[in-house]
């Protein structure tokens, strides 16, 4: 049977992260920027993080495309041998909030072939106080068995709704996200909030609600530069205002505005933002979050843009 990673697709669908987790079921019903020690958790990010290794995963969600596009069960343990081999440290998949135990049997599958547990990732309706605190409860519960399993990261998408959160629905929200990352922070992880384009409607007033409603040391963010651009805040303005709070980052490109089948130049100046991330010793923790939309011009496998990729990082975020 051909692998169907190392075939070109040919049929470009458009499958976001969202219907991905309503697809596999696991979804649930500022500071300033200096060069000096920050700490998430308990855990310090030192001023020299910029020397430390950086650690480059993979999403889930790109894999998930592709074997939906070809009608075929996903199959994970297939996933991470190809990311070993194109020199990936870790993959990133959909937290299994109801299912614990199935973190720490990912967290093994990846150790067996020299990957590591690094982040996950979740969302739930925070907006909601009564829902949120439930989400919270169930987050963390299952965070035990995933921080015992060697996670330390949970990204959380809040869920957008249809039409923009009233004021007292981002105080829930925020509330919910401050209960969430203190709740992690005792365990010694770390919460990194992400966002869509849901979120910069209104000139961004969600993404930035959720920020100045909540304590860095607390929220942190999974910096996706292209959704952020995608939604009008320029990659480093978005840098200077919250680039303090970065925990990790999701990377992909686009061309004329069209998601681009690697991590390559494009519409995003990812020199500039590699630079700026250097300079002020952020957070080095890199997933490529490879995507298809409508347009997306496919000439390579899976396995090839993806060991394409992992390149384009190694020579512009770690040189």
């Amino acid at each position: 049977m051909s692998n169907p990673f190392l075939n070109p697709p040919q049929y470009p669908s458009s499958f976001t992260r969202r219907q991905f987790l309503r697809h596999t079921g696991f979804a649930l019903a500022a500071g300033a920027i200096t060069p000096s020690a920050r700490t998430f958790g308990g855990v310090a990010e030192e001023a020299g993080a910029t020397a430390k290794k950086a650690l480059v995963g993979s999403s889930i969600c790109i894999w998930s495309q592709c074997a939906e596009r070809d009608h075929k069960n996903l199959d994970v343990q297939e996933v991470i041998s190809a990311l070993r081999d194109s020199g990936y440290d870790y993959l990133e998949k959909t937290f299994d909030v109801g299912r614990p135990d199935e973190n720490a049997r990912f967290a093994a599958q990846l150790r067996a072939k020299g990957l590591q547990p690094t982040s996950l990732y979740t969302s739930g309706r925070l907006h909601e106080a009564c829902a949120g605190k439930a989400v919270v409860t169930s987050v963390l519960d299952a965070a035990k068995v995933a921080q015992q399993a060697g996670f330390s990261i949970i990204c959380c998408n809040p869920d957008p709704i249809d039409r923009e959160k009233t004021d007292e629905e981002l105080a829930n929200q925020a509330s919910a996200l401050t209960d969430l990352g203190q709740g992690l922070n005792a365990m010694g992880m770390r919460l990194a909030i992400h966002q869509h384009v849901a979120e910069m409607a209104n000139h961004a007033r969600e993404f930035h609600s959720n920020f100045r409603h909540t304590d860095p040391a607390i929220v942190g963010w999974c910096y996706d530069v292209h959704w952020v651009w995608r939604g009008g805040v320029m990659p480093l303005d978005g840098l200077k205002e919250y680039g303090s709070r970065v925990v990790t980052w999701h990377l992909r490109q686009s061309r004329d505005g069209i998601w681009w089948e690697e991590l390559a130049a494009g519409d995003i100046d990812y020199e500039a933002v590699a630079a700026y991330s250097k300079v002020h010793c952020l957070a080095r923790r890199f997933s490529v979050e490879l995507a298809l939309e409508p347009g997306t011009k496919i000439t390579r496998s899976l396995v090839e843009n993806h060991r394409r990729s992992r390149e384009f990082v190694r020579r512009v975020f770690e040189s």
